[in-house]
């Protein structure tokens, strides 16, 4: 059913005009307000009932939940509880998250009450709405749910979650109420346009021995600094640039350590298949040849605003712009079981360029082409084999590797073609089972 349909749904029970209560309902919505949310606060606007459509919830187990099936009634182990406030209808709004499970599987939920239950507990959720989340079904709690104990404590599975302990390799975009122990291994602070204006947040890489995530922290903590070890309970992890970030918000708790977190200093090693496989990583090494050096690559101008490549004097966003001058080096690097684009910044391009910025823009006057800088580049790392560790993304325009480490690879090339031919092997015998 779609916005118009239960528009007139309800407008047909309200006996009130049709295009204003979709106007009401698309407002909501665009908050994501659950739909079973949006109607009911449509119908106490006009003064209907807020009960909701009349027809009782369905007794569900978990793992037989979609997002077509209305509202329900389910009685489930709460695994994790998270808290954080979102913008709503220009409004701040405190919500509590997390995921629930049963024998049959897991399920993500959304509560917009406080009703009082904690990770462990054992309830049975009365009328809850049921939404579509990341192509997943997802619990809504609101003001027309009911939640009770349970008389009996609910077996799962999953019960080694409870709680949300995690290390930082098993986190996911999505993950809400985790808990982990964790060293600061970077930080700054930066001020962004934040949804109240100008808002003071903190930015870095916190690490364990499972590996680094980024992390921001919404209410800058005096005790998040660099080299700290901290246990963070209560973060939630969004995508950001395709890889997992761990987020801190007011509601997050933050206890230092007695004891140092021991942090993996090397990132895993992964065929590039494989790591193009997981869809985004933070921290990633690959070893292949470099097959080309893409054009854009060389000497560079970027917009002053947004950071982005001008091409002659354009910025896509900001038009006509004098571009400040930068290096990158964008080239395919293959290593038989797969290709990315690997990004190198200044630092590493005047690496392999083997000069400076401004010798390379010294050359590029004298020749009068700064192409002459890209083939240079060109004539030095094509064909070669190299070992690059950074950050991985993955979108529908392909992968990325923007790299912080960039090496020409010392590994035997016999031995190296050995451990392609088995990982592909590998590949093939799980992809045929």
């Amino acid at each position: 059913m779609d916005i118009d349909d239960h528009a007139e749904e309800l407008a047909s029970a309200l006996g009130v005009d049709k295009a204003e209560v979709k106007a009401d309902l698309q407002n909501l919505l665009q908050y994501s307000v659950p739909i079973e949310e949006a109607k009911q606060s449509v119908r106490r606007k006009h003064g209907g009932d807020s009960g909701g459509s009349g027809s009782a919830p369905s007794a569900k187990d978990v793992g037989a939940i979609t997002p077509e099936s209305g509202n329900v009634t389910v009685t489930a182990r709460v695994l994790t509880v998270g808290t954080r406030s979102i913008q709503y209808q220009g409004d701040e709004q405190i919500i509590r998250e997390g995921e629930l499970a049963d024998e049959t599987g897991k399920i993500s939920y959304t509560s917009w009450e406080d009703f009082g239950f904690e990770a462990g507990d054992s309830v049975t959720i009365g009328n809850a709405g049921v939404r579509e989340w990341d192509g997943a079904p997802e619990l809504n709690l609101g003001s027309s749910t009911t939640v009770a104990m349970a008389n009996e404590t609910v077996e799962t599975p999953y019960d080694d979650e409870i709680g949300g302990e995690a290390v930082l390799a098993d986190l996911e975009p999505g993950d809400r109420g985790r808990a982990v122990e964790v060293r600061v291994v970077e930080v700054e602070e930066r001020t962004i346009n934040g949804r109240s204006g100008e808002t003071d947040i903190l930015s870095g890489v916190l690490g364990d021995e499972s590996g680094r995530l980024p992390f921001t922290d919404w209410e800058p903590r005096e005790n998040v600094t660099e080299g700290a070890s901290l246990r963070l309970e209560g973060v939630y992890v969004r995508e950001f640039r395709g890889v997992p970030s761990v987020n801190l918000s007011e509601f997050t708790t933050v206890t230092p350590l007695s004891e140092s977190v021991a942090v993996r200093e090397s990132a895993p090693q992964l065929s590039i298949r494989e790591a193009v496989s997981s869809g985004g990583m933070f921290d990633v090494e690959v070893v292949g040849n470099l097959l080309e050096v893409r054009d854009g690559s060389g000497l560079i101008e970027r917009c002053p605003e947004c950071g982005r490549v001008v091409q002659n004097g354009q910025c896509r966003t900001h038009g006509d712009v004098d571009g400040e001058d930068d290096m990158r080096v964008k080239a395919i690097l293959d290593d038989g079981t797969g290709a990315v684009t690997v990004v190198l910044d200044r630092d590493l391009t005047e690496s392999v360029y083997g000069g400076t910025m401004a010798e390379a823009r010294e050359q590029a006057r004298e020749a009068m082409d700064k192409e002459v800088v890209a083939d240079g580049i060109r004539d030095r790392v094509v064909g070669r084999e190299y070992r690059v560790r950074g950050n991985l993304s993955v979108d529908d325009y392909g992968a990325n590797l923007d790299a912080n480490e960039f090496a020409e690879s010392d590994d035997d090339p016999a031995t190296r073609a050995h451990e392609v031919l088995e990982r592909v092997a590998d590949e093939r015998e799980e992809v045929s089972a």
